[in-house]
């Protein structure tokens, strides 16, 4: 069952479908693999595995000619711990949640499983679900399957590491200021965040929606890009609670990237990278302009003022509300008058590769190069584009404009046929 793991999460469902393989020995496979790797990573907080094995066996018993099946079905999945789980606790790595056992799931969760995916563990996240240490959890700290002695990221930590390690084909994160896009190039996955107003929060932890926190998202994590916008499709939609989100279709059709216009940039002004992290948004750069994209160095202006505003969110700098909210509206009329320019701003996702385990780092050195598109909304997704002399992964982030998620994913997808992508962790083998 080795071809099993590792193996795309569409792929997956499309042998589930045509019945060369049966949902209860994909889901076992999975479940058997978190119980080898989980020991080393503390990836995986709560197992699912006698109620995913039970609704494995249904799904095989449902998957017969002409029957109506969701585009997941049979597939596992896992969820960070913020999501509200029908019967399975909800902690968001926080003592005071540790009997906290909703009676329904999050939106999310529950359109994963309508589409016919079964979930098989939640993943461990620092306390509240936000931020960057991912040690803080009162499970105790996750690890990088890449090296034992490093951090996989946060605040979607377990999720990135047990998919990086094998243990799930396809997860569920949440991204604040770089919450999937960091812990994705850490552990060298895939991550999405979604336009704001794309994918309901309802049901996550300190995520309240609506108008009051426009900068978190609910997005896909996986190894393959192409999973992503499958699972994209599955999430998307109004649920009829967040008042946030916008009714706009998924196009159908996979854009071209031919005379796509892109814009890079591999310092920001406030993070300097190393070598290694430019050479892999050089690398990405590259790949684009054999695609077909016409691409141009050019940093877009103010970025200093996304930190600013963001300290400034966080309660971190002095600033009234009311100053904030115009500075903030200042740089998204920045942000969007630069992107009128351009279909496509490709950025590193942080300045170095994953820090050592509980070795405090300045936060603007991590995300200084995510928050500014949490502030403007725009889609982002990362994919691993390159290996640091140490063997660990380095992504890029692909930014597109917004509503333009398709557009991103057909980008990231390039880079990732040209520089490989995901590749497994020899750590936890």
């Amino acid at each position: 069952m080795r071809d099993v793991i590792g193996a795309p999460a569409g792929w997956l469902a499309r042998k589930i479908r045509a019945r060369e393989l049966s949902s209860v020995e994909v889901v076992r496979a999975h479940l058997e693999h978190i119980h080898t790797v989980n020991p080393r990573l503390n990836a995986v907080v709560f197992a699912t595995a006698e109620s995913a094995i039970k609704e494995a066996r249904s799904a095989d018993r449902h998957n017969k000619r002409r029957s109506a099946l969701g585009p997941l079905h049979g597939v596992p999945f896992t969820a960070k711990d913020i999501f509200n789980t029908a019967g399975l606790p909800t902690t968001a790595g926080l003592r005071m949640l540790r009997t906290n056992i909703p009676d329904h799931d999050a939106t999310v969760v529950a359109r994963m499983r309508r589409a016919g995916a079964i979930l098989i563990g939640k993943t461990n996240c620092p306390p509240g679900g936000v931020g960057e240490e991912s040690w803080r959890s009162f499970h105790g700290g996750t690890r990088n399957p890449y090296d034992i002695n490093r951090t996989p990221g946060g605040s979607s930590s377990g999720e990135a590491a047990i998919i990086a390690a094998g243990g799930s084909p396809l997860g569920l994160g949440s991204d604040s200021g770089g919450s999937i896009r960091l812990p994705a190039s850490y552990c060298g996955v895939a991550g999405l965040k979604p336009t704001a107003g794309l994918v309901p929060v309802t049901g996550a932890y300190a995520l309240p929606g609506g108008l009051s926190d426009p900068r978190s998202q609910v997005g896909p994590m996986a190894r393959y890009v192409a999973d992503l916008a499958l699972a994209l499709r599955v999430l998307a939609g109004p649920d009829g609670f967040d008042s946030a989100i916008v009714p706009v279709p998924i196009p159908k059709r996979t854009p071209k990237l031919d005379g796509l216009r892109v814009a890079w940039y591999a310092d920001d002004g406030m993070a300097k990278p190393t070598p290694a992290v430019t050479a892999t948004v050089k690398a990405a750069a590259k790949a684009l302009a054999a695609a077909g994209c016409t691409v141009t160095e050019e940093r877009p202006p103010s970025l200093t003022d996304a930190w600013q505003v963001t300290l400034g969110y966080w309660g971190l700098k002095h600033m009234s509300h009311a100053r904030m909210y115009r500075r903030w509206d200042s740089f998204r009329s920045i942000i969007l008058k630069f992107m009128s320019s351009y279909d496509l701003v490709l950025t590193p996702v942080a300045p170095d590769i994953a820090p050592l385990y509980r070795v405090k780092v300045i936060s603007d050195h991590q995300f200084s190069y995510t928050v500014p598109y949490s502030l403007t909304g725009n889609p982002c997704v990362v994919v691993r584009a390159g290996t640091s002399p140490e063997g660990l992964p380095i992504g890029v982030q692909i930014v597109a404009r917004n509503w333009q998620d398709n557009v991103a994913l057909r980008a990231a997808r390039a880079v990732e046929r040209a520089l490989g992508g995901w590749r497994p962790a020899s750590v936890v083998g």
